[in-house]
């Protein structure tokens, strides 16, 4: 069984390295890769599905939530695509970062399907102690 923390975090709350780096497994955007998870109140809830090497986590957004995400920040294009120069700048810095696999692929594929039965009935783990990070449920 797998022991890492499970953690439901906003995208404002994650430490920019973070931000980064889902920057580069979703250079195309967010909104097409929001899954359904149930959080501890029992109401179905959207996020944005992220692995580490430590964690997994469910990045809270809505579909509007991840455009909007994309439109304000200046790392993406009108076209809502990471800029070639910042890509390529983030992928110099995460060279060395296994679990960042920038190539369009079969694993990202396997890697939604993890995320449709969110891990297990194992709660989520609050990473930073902040009393809006919620649990969640499959």
């Amino acid at each position: 069984m797998n022991s890492k923390p499970r953690v439901v975090k906003d995208y404002e709350k994650l430490d920019p390295e973070i931000q980064e780096q889902i920057k580069l497994v979703y250079p195309y955007g967010f909104s097409d890769n929001l899954v359904s998870y149930t959080d501890k109140e029992g109401m179905r809830r959207t996020a944005l599905p992220f692995e580490t090497d430590e964690k997994y986590y469910l990045i809270r957004m809505t579909a509007t939530e991840a455009m909007q995400i994309i439109d304000e920040d200046d790392d993406f294009d009108s076209a809502g695509e990471l800029k070639d120069e910042i890509k390529e700048v983030y992928e110099e810095k995460y060279s060395d970062v296994d679990y960042i696999n920038t190539e369009d692929s079969e694993e990202e594929e396997e890697s939604k399907k993890k995320y449709d039965d969110p891990y297990s009935d194992e709660p989520a783990d609050d990473d930073d102690g902040d009393e809006d990070d919620d649990e969640y449920d499959d």
